[in-house]
């Protein structure tokens, strides 16, 4: 064995930011930055075509949607429907797994209607201080 291979952790060792805020993974998997998006609309409205969360989420690449819907569907959040029609029809529809975080997803958005103006006026009081 070398002392690379000895200092590897292990596939099932917890990481040094795992072991600091057990909550790490989750916030990889569902808070980057298009993944809540996507979610949110796929929980709110149901079932949609590849255009229709493209349309809903304002300047997203379709590149980048493309790569964020694979990531949720091997994630298990998403479930990717093939439809062979001609044309070809693709759904996206979220899984009951993607649908558990909607409590989360509830909680955050009171957070935000609760604690965001408090936020600003803080950035604001920061800058103000920072420039005076």
């Amino acid at each position: 064995m070398t002392a690379t291979q000895a200092a590897a952790p292990s596939a099932s060792a917890p990481s040094e930011a795992e072991q600091a805020c057990p909550i790490s993974p989750v916030v990889d998997i569902v808070f980057s930055r298009w993944t809540t998006p996507i979610l949110w609309s796929l929980n709110e409205y149901g079932r949609q075509r590849f255009v229709e969360l493209q349309r809903g989420i304002a300047s997203i690449t379709p590149k980048v949607l493309t790569q964020r819907l694979r990531q949720l569907e091997r994630d298990g959040l998403v479930v990717r429907t093939y439809h062979p029609e001609i044309p070809p029809r693709v759904e996206y529809d979220i899984t009951e797994l993607g649908r558990s975080l909607a409590p989360l997803f509830a909680h955050l958005a009171e957070w935000a209607d609760t604690n965001l103006d408090k936020v600003e006026q803080a950035r604001r009081d920061h800058d103000a201080a920072a420039a005076g």
